[in-house]
């Protein structure tokens, strides 16, 4: 279904952009009316993923939507695809129940209503952003995505408003723009050398050679610095340290994939074959993998421990480069799957994650692993919910981490590429040593009785909600996986 660049839109298309805009003007009403409880805040947002949905469903008769916007003498592209409509809908989960989770957040930490407002426009950004980039199909509306997005991102990590918060944030903005500036670049070559920005347009037009690569190595180490690849990651623990619990889970979860996302498609469209980088990017892969577990074992404070694990998990998905170049189509089926699947199923585990150990932080009032001796007494819902969240990034079984990490398995051996093998065993005995590391600090049972303050019941149950979808996604991962089968590759 192809949508014309005249303003009259088919029902999907309105009903696409509808839902995208939405957040903006949620948010603002959100700053204004500050929500005291979670179940506004569901009912206010429950309808956008029902419409995903719903598009989802569409997409599966009529194909794919796409169309442009005319402004000015520029065309600004847009297509919705299956990958884009399941991020979309995953975004909008994990969106909601931070939303929900950040009411009860604002009371755990006794800050003011008009202290926290803040939060809400800029999830409202964040949310527009974030869709905007799933369905953008230019380079120009990318860049401008990629930018609200980050703006939106250092903003909510700049709302504590301590001198910690403060630099974190700023150096965040930092590595920022210097990958901005990388993008920027690398877009100046496309355009000089072949004269369009669409997706489409350069996939048929643009050819192999010094410019095309030149390009988008500077598109690749912009996106790679933003998304906290190794060794470009430096920015990403100190950012979660001083963060509020609700905007870690997003930034863990979504920020740092959308940039992965749009260097994936770049990469299908102008260089799927090139070899060599592809093996370098799965390297990277591998020493994030590596890095990451070893960092997040030898952590001492429970959020460092979760930061850490996400630059190893960003990892696993940049084995899929080495995967989908110069192999069968079997292989690159595999890879293309579990690439998704391990995005999705982490994105959940991880805000599920932040925010079990941001619930365990506030109920104990210290951070460090060794205080954490007795919770599973007296915390046993949020120590339960972070276990299952960690059996998501283990990959045990049931959970969406098991079933990619066993498509990823299935590729690499059908491949003959055995060093990534090797990978995901080391990797997963690392994830399980920092795991069972804090589940040891947490189950000493001789530990002294100290006071706790229970977080609100809604937070717990949130963050439980978020992990049990971990587990559920590797149950019923055949209705994603087929929507992606039929999609195909970009």
């Amino acid at each position: 279904m192809s949508v014309p660049l005249d303003p009259s839109l088919s029902v999907e298309a309105a009903v696409l952009w509808l839902s995208l805009l939405a957040p903006l003007p949620l948010g603002l009403v959100a700053w204004r009316f500050p929500p005291r409880r979670m179940l506004p805040v569901l009912l206010a947002g429950a309808p956008l993923p029902l419409v995903t949905l719903w598009l989802l469903s569409r997409l599966a008769v009529d194909g794919g939507l796409e169309g442009a916007w005319s402004l000015g003498g520029l065309l600004l592209h847009w297509r919705l695809d299956a990958l884009a409509g399941l991020l979309l809908l995953l975004t909008q989960l994990l969106l909601l129940a931070s939303a929900a989770y950040a009411v009860g957040h604002r009371r755990a930490i006794a800050v003011a209503e008009r202290d926290f407002a803040g939060f809400w426009p800029l999830l409202g950004g964040l949310a527009a952003a974030l869709g905007l980039i799933w369905v953008a199909a230019d380079l120009l509306t990318l860049y401008a995505a990629l930018e609200l997005m980050g703006l939106c991102a250092v903003g909510m990590m700049l709302l504590p408003g301590t001198a910690q918060a403060l630099t974190a944030g700023m150096r965040y903005l930092l590595y920022a723009l210097v990958g901005s500036l990388a993008w920027l670049l690398g877009v100046a070559l496309l355009l000089g050398a072949w004269g369009r920005l669409d997706l489409a347009g350069l996939a048929a037009d643009a050819e192999p050679g010094a410019v095309t690569g030149i390009a988008m190595a500077l598109l690749a180490a912009g996106l790679l610095l933003k998304a906290a690849i190794f060794p470009l990651h430096g920015w990403l623990v100190p950012v979660h340290a001083s963060a509020w619990t609700p905007v870690s889970a997003l930034h863990g979860a979504l920020v740092v994939k959308a940039s992965f996302f749009i260097l994936m498609q770049l990469w299908q469209r102008l260089v799927p074959e090139a070899l060599a980088a592809a093996w370098l990017l799965g390297g990277l892969g591998s020493l994030a993998i590596l890095w990451g577990g070893l960092q997040a074992w030898r952590a001492s404070e429970l959020k460092q421990v979760v930061a850490w694990s996400t630059v190893g998990q960003l990892g696993y998905l940049m084995l899929a480069f080495p995967l989908l170049a110069g192999t069968s189509a079997a292989v690159a089926t595999l890879a293309w799957q579990a690439t998704w699947l391990q995005l999705a199923g982490h994105a959940l585990a991880k805000a599920a994650m932040f925010m079990a150990a941001g619930n365990l932080v506030l109920a104990v009032g210290q951070s460090r692993l060794g205080d954490l001796a007795g919770t599973s007494r007296w915390l046993p819902l949020s120590l339960m919910t972070f276990g299952i969240a960690a059996v998501t990034l283990m990959g045990l079984p049931p959970s969406a981490g098991f079933t990619a990490k066993w498509l990823l398995l299935q590729a690499a051996i059908l491949a003959g590429q055995w060093p990534w093998v090797v990978v995901l065993v080391a990797g997963t005995l690392l994830t399980v040593a920092y795991v069972f590391r804090v589940l040891r600090c947490a189950l000493v049972e001789d530990a002294p009785r100290r006071e706790v303050r229970p977080v609100p019941g809604g937070m717990d149950l949130i963050a439980l909600m978020l992990a049990l979808a971990a587990l559920a996604l590797g149950l019923g991962a055949e209705w994603p996986l087929a929507l992606l089968r039929e999609g195909g590759l970009p």
